[in-house]
């Protein structure tokens, strides 16, 4: 009986907590990554290891590094976003899409990309 109570309760709590988060997760492309795009070839690359800055009202709320496929994943409040990079990049055009819509208790998915400058 006692193992079945705990068993109920555990279960409880994950379900709260997973309608209690929310974020963003989605891939960071650059590109293009050469001159000329051929049908064969990628013109765009994962985005390793690179920092996007999320911010509310002009305040830093969150940072989140993406892995070696360019994937990311942040868990942030409900709310809209203004997204950068740390820096921006010498050449070519900074991140877009420059904002991302968090809603309460989901997980949404926003690609970014990166121009290169590259042409």
């Amino acid at each position: 009986m006692l193992l079945t109570v705990l068993v109920v309760l555990t279960a409880a709590g994950s379900a709260g907590a997973s309608t209690n988060s929310s974020g963003l997760w989605g891939e960071v492309k650059r590109g293009p990554v050469t001159p000329v795009c051929v049908a064969e070839q990628p013109c765009y690359a994962p985005a390793k290891g690179v920092t996007l800055v999320f911010l509310r009202s002009g305040v830093i709320v969150r940072r989140a590094t993406t892995n070696d496929l360019g994937r990311y994943r942040v868990r942030l409040p409900a709310g809209t976003y203004s997204v950068r990079l740390p820096q921006k990049p010498a050449i070519g055009r900074d991140l877009e899409p420059v904002q991302a819509r968090v809603r309460a208790g989901r997980y949404a998915r926003v690609d970014f990309s990166i121009d290169t400058g590259i042409r």
